[in-house]
């Protein structure tokens, strides 16, 4: 059966003592989902290790950490960004690439986009791709054709077995 995943992006909200306890609410709810249902928790950077743990000790088989982001590069001068293999390291298996506040707010391209996925596949993790437009593509009615070339250019430039 298809795997079905749902995602709880936090964004940049909640300190880490609210997230802290807002997950331990989620986790406590007692959601019994099947065996192809997982939820992800896509936290903050500095929240990754403690969601990491949390979900691990008693809910790993349908709940993860996810990452909000990586970089396309393995490493250097890049400050404040995180690698793929920096994730890969904490053992977090997610992350989303391609969300439309990075395009919009930070310029991410289709061509690093690309490279994204690369780096996330290079290291043992699956990239929570997003696509989207923005509003002005919308309401030019030209949203499918630029959906569409964003498909084209990142995950499906990739061979099938990836």
């Amino acid at each position: 059966m298809r795997k079905q995943i749902a995602a709880a992006n936090w964004k940049m909200n909640l300190t880490y003592q609210q997230g802290e306890k807002l997950l331990d609410e989620i986790l406590k709810a007692g959601f019994n989902l099947q065996e192809h249902q997982y939820a992800l928790f896509a936290v903050p950077f500095p929240y990754l290790l403690m969601t990491r743990s949390e979900v691990e000790e008693e809910y790993s088989s349908h709940f993860a950490a996810a990452a909000q982001n990586c970089h396309h590069q393995k490493s250097g001068a890049f400050t404040g960004e995180v690698s793929a293999e920096m994730l890969h390291s904490m053992n977090i298996n997610y992350c989303i690439v391609g969300h439309s506040e990075r395009r919009e707010y930070n310029g991410e391209t289709n061509s690093i986009l690309a490279a994204k996925v690369n780096a996330c596949l290079d290291n043992f993790i699956t990239p929570v791709f997003c696509c989207g437009e923005p509003l002005s593509v919308r309401e030019s009615g030209t949203q499918n054709d630029y959906v569409a070339t964003q498909l084209k250019r990142i995950p499906f430039h990739l061979p099938a077995e990836k």
